[in-house]
């Protein structure tokens, strides 16, 4: 199984940016799917992340209202929109795949088997 981010890039502050995690083998629709982020000198936090039956999502407090994830089983792909973003989303931004098919949706790093090599966000002020 592979992850692959693509869409990060440059904005200003207030901007937006679409994130998409384009998930190869495996069984796209039976992972619950999350995105992380970490910014230099601090620890890698979930940001988002969706169910893989009932797709369900949840999101850390700094984000709600601003980002939304979603996925489109049909192409494999997982999205994050960010909207009014802040300095303090400037972060790499990866993705990852949790194949257990549980109840919960976990915000733990370690409840995720794959990743993929992460896209920087940079917003300027």
């Amino acid at each position: 199984v592979q992850l692959e981010e693509s869409g990060g890039g440059l904005v200003q502050a207030g901007g937006s940016l679409t994130l998409s995690c384009a998930v190869t083998g495996g069984t796209f629709s039976r992972y619950s799917l999350a995105w992380f982020r970490q910014a230099p000198g601090k620890e890698r936090e979930f940001v988002a992340g969706i169910k893989w039956d009932t797709g369900y999502t949840d999101y850390i407090n700094s984000v709600k209202g601003r980002f939304t994830i979603s996925r489109e089983n049909v192409k494999n792909t997982m999205y994050l929109q960010m909207n009014s973003l802040l300095p303090e989303d400037t972060a790499v931004y990866t993705c990852a795949a949790d194949r257990s098919r549980r109840w919960s949706l976990y915000h733990a790093s370690g409840e995720y088997e794959y990743w993929g090599q992460g896209t920087q966000v940079t917003v300027s002020p």
